[in-house]
């Protein structure tokens, strides 16, 4: 059965230059520039794009709007996640202190080492090495006692970050008791959220579970522009943070957003909270279940679905498992379905495994079709043994 092409995307831009375009089945990664902006998010930027502003004065109005729709006590634009825990160290190290603020990333004698859980080290605490901090590893690597938090706490302890998410959690304590063992020393707790959303109750869950900032990406899913982060949190401490990002010049300086970007973020907030969850969530359950359908009747392929995200987001995807006897693994599937044109992304937890993933989040409704043909061919050549 011949594919049909799913339809052009409006913008000739990509093409001009000989780009492929993607039909992202994976997920918000940032390697394939995050969530979807809707008409809504593009409409504000460009709005926004018509005149000039100041900068300091725009992001007060945004964050004090985004700490309203939340239900937040403050908020803060930055750059992104990652922007977002560099600028939160550097707000828990210099308070609001102008000196301290403008000697970063020294910190002189001031608190500057930050907590962490040897079960959540990954590629993203570097950011923490921007601000100037020192990073202080507790507990193992299969497990963290709420005792080995307090005993990492010392005099020079600034704050105490927690990565959020089944796949950083599965061996740590749980935020509560991370968070009460910090706030018995009287310092503060950061939680990185940046994929952490949906489900809408965690832009306030973490801070109700103790924390006091929280950091989450305005490019994943809420759809908001990639180079774009929301914290949220204590008023003085978001207070901090923005003494320590742009426009001002602090570590944040460089890590500068816009006034398209952050009225952008405003935007896609603002569609998030309106939007029917549980509607979307119906229709992906619907649309995996036909994708199930279709390749149930691939001969040995093994299907299921599975509720949630790999971080635990609340959105479901469909497992694919093929055996032994075709000689590919999820990493040879996973380069034959990109190697097309348009190209497809999976998901793949495993490259050395035999099973991938289909995340319905960001396909839109012209690239479904040729998305689950396009998948299927490639399972069905597989198991007949072409190359």
């Amino acid at each position: 059965m011949a594919m049909t092409e799913p339809a052009p995307a409006p913008a000739q831009i990509y093409a001009d230059l000989g780009v492929r375009r993607v039909i992202n089945a994976a997920d918000t990664y940032t390697a394939l520039g995050g969530g979807r902006l809707p008409e809504d998010v593009t409409a504000a930027m460009s709005a926004a794009a018509a005149h000039h502003v100041d900068a300091d004065e725009l992001l007060t109005a945004v964050g004090r709007r985004l700490a309203e729709l939340i239900g937040a006590p403050a908020a803060h634009v930055v750059n992104g996640a990652a922007a977002g825990l560099a600028v939160s160290v550097a707000a828990c190290i210099t308070g609001t202190d102008a000196a301290a603020v403008g000697l970063l990333p020294d910190t002189r004698d001031r608190r500057d080492e930050v907590v962490i859980l040897a079960s959540q080290r990954n590629s993203y605490d570097r950011a923490v090495l921007a601000a100037g901090a020192t990073l202080v590893q507790v507990g193992h690597a299969d497990s963290t006692p709420p005792w080995a938090v307090s005993a990492g706490i010392g005099p020079r302890t600034a704050a105490v970050l927690y990565f959020s998410g089944t796949q950083f959690e599965r061996c740590a304590p749980p935020l509560p008791e991370v968070a009460e063992a910090a706030h018995a020393h009287g310092v503060p707790v950061i939680v990185d959220a940046a994929a952490q959303f949906p489900p809408v109750a965690n832009l306030t869950g973490y801070l109700d579970q103790g924390a006091d900032l929280v950091l989450f990406s305005g490019g994943k899913g809420l759809r908001g522009p990639q180079s774009t982060g929301l914290i949220v949190g204590r008023d003085d401490l978001v207070a901090a943070c923005a003494a320590n990002s742009y426009p001002h010049h602090s570590v944040g300086r460089s890590m500068k957003t816009s006034k398209e970007n952050a009225l952008g973020l405003l935007a896609a907030v603002e569609r998030a909270l309106k939007l029917d969850w549980d509607g979307e969530y119906r229709r992906w359950e619907r649309l995996l279940e036909q994708y199930q359908a279709r390749l149930d009747a691939v001969p040995g392929l093994r299907t299921w679905i599975v509720p949630t995200g790999r971080l635990g987001q609340t959105c479901p995807r469909l497992f694919f498992q093929w055996p032994q006897s075709i000689d590919a693994t999820a990493a040879d599937v996973e380069r034959r379905l990109a190697d097309g044109s348009p190209a497809i992304a999976i998901g793949v937890e495993d490259p050395r495994s035999q099973q991938a993933f289909i995340n319905p989040y960001s396909v839109l409704p012209d690239e479904e079709e040729y998305l689950i043909e396009a998948v299927a061919a490639a399972m069905r050549a597989l198991s007949e043994g072409e190359s």
